[in-house]
């Protein structure tokens, strides 16, 4: 098992580590094993209009939220709907796949739970509509450990566009460089640097080579949830907690 890396500049002094304040959670693929589910919704979502759907073309999504997948999925099938019809359509196909077949990783609620016992301040951000969210999260009995959950359809823009990650910052009161971000996507851990906020990053497509933005993370578990520790990602948080 390959340990967790931080990058690093042999030739140049170690900087002072960054507090963390608060920590935003990323849902799908980081917290939940609900990526599967997606696929899924998305497979039976574009049989209906006769397109094939594999789990290739569902790589193609990971990280991105509903309204931008749903959008370039109309154009690039020239699809007789708008994205908003398409999206309504998708909930509820996802919500009934969903809906009692939808678990958290262990591993990465351990660390949850870690964060919680010492009071730092939890969000969700996520391009799930806030219906998914909140219904998900109830399932697997998580939704009382968060102060915030913002999905993009409240108004701001998917990943790799920061906007998630700054409202979550701001419904939790913490600046944005005091905040840590765990994701699981390129376009996550992108959207962390664009916000100004330190990542911890557990791909969900782990196979090598990962992409170059992964290595821009503070933390990274290169071999994914399956080479997720929750107590080493705790001592690296914990590190870093306010004196």
């Amino acid at each position: 098992m390959q340990p967790p890396t931080s990058p690093s500049d042999p030739g140049a002094a170690a900087p002072a580590p960054r507090a963390v304040r608060a920590v935003i959670f990323d849902l799908d693929g980081t917290l939940l094993d609900s990526e599967p589910n997606y696929y899924l919704a998305d497979r039976d979502l574009m049989a209906r209009y006769g397109v094939a759907f594999s789990e290739t073309d569902k790589r193609r999504y990971i990280g991105q939220g509903i309204h931008e997948q749903m959008g370039d999925m109309v154009r690039r099938h020239g699809l007789p709907v708008t994205p908003e019809q398409l999206i309504r359509e998708k909930i509820t196909l996802y919500l009934d796949i969903a809906d009692g077949n939808t678990v958290a990783f262990p591993e990465m609620v351990r660390f949850l739970e870690r964060l919680d016992q010492a009071s730092v301040p939890l969000a969700v951000a996520s391009g799930s509509p806030t219906q998914v969210i909140h219904r998900l999260l109830d399932g697997v009995g998580l939704a009382g450990k968060f102060r915030a959950l913002v999905s993009t359809d409240q108004g701001g823009r998917g990943k790799p566009e920061p906007d998630v990650f700054l409202e979550a910052a701001r419904r939790l009161g913490a600046a944005p460089a005091d905040c840590l971000v765990v994701e699981d996507s390129g376009p996550g851990v992108e959207a962390a640097g664009r916000a100004g906020m330190a990542c911890i990053a557990v791909p969900y497509l782990s196979e090598p080579p990962l992409p170059a933005v992964f290595h821009q993370a503070d933390l990274l578990f290169p071999e994914g949830q399956a080479g997720f520790d929750a107590e080493a990602a705790w001592a690296w948080v914990e590190a870093r907690l306010p004196k």
